[in-house]
C-alpha cells in the first residue's frame, strides 16, 4: 500500500467512513473536533503557498513597495505563525479556521487551516495538518 492509500485510510478513520467523504459542514465540524483533540502545542505554522491577497504582487500586478507595506499588516505565506486556537467559524469554502500569532511581530490573524502547514516536518502535527489539507483540497 502506498503513502496516499495510507493517508486515505487515516482520513476515513477520522471521519468514521470507509473512504474520505466529501467536504460538508458536518464533516468539517467532525474533523475540527478531531484536530482540537489531537494537535499538540507548541505548533508553528507557515503558508503552503501565497495567500490570496499576495497573488497580484507575486505575479507582477502590484508594486514591490506596496507589497512590503501591506506585509506589515497582512499575513504572508512566508511568515511563521504560532497556532493559538481553533475558531468556531467553519464553512465549506474556507474550511476549518484557526487563530494564529505571527512570530516576528505578535500580530494575530484568523486563517484557513487549509492554507497552512507545520514548520516541523518531524512533528506529529505535520501529518495531522497535512492529512486535513489533502482531504479538504481534494474532496470539496
Amino acid at each position: 500500500m502506498d503513502d496516499y492509500d495510507e493517508q486515505c485510510k487515516r482520513i476515513a478513520a477520522i471521519l468514521d467512513e470507509d473512504e474520505p467523504p466529501a467536504v460538508e459542514f458536518e464533516t468539517l465540524v467532525k474533523y475540527r473536533v478531531y484536530l482540537e483533540d489531537n494537535l499538540k502545542q507548541p505548533c508553528l505554522l507557515t503558508g503552503i503557498e501565497d495567500f490570496d491577497w499576495e497573488e497580484r504582487f507575486l505575479f507582477g500586478y502590484g508594486s514591490k513597495q506596496e507589497y512590503e507595506i501591506l506585509k506589515k499588516t497582512q499575513p504572508s505565506f512566508k511568515d511563521t505563525f504560532k497556532f493559538l486556537k481553533f475558531e468556531d467559524e467553519t464553512d465549506e469554502f474556507y474550511g476549518v479556521m484557526v487563530s494564529v500569532r505571527r512570530v516576528s511581530d505578535k500580530k494575530k490573524f484568523t486563517l484557513p487551516l487549509a492554507d497552512l502547514e507545520c514548520t516541523d516536518a518531524n512533528s506529529g502535527n505535520y501529518q495531522l495538518i497535512h492529512d486535513y489539507v489533502v482531504w479538504f483540497v481534494n474532496n470539496r
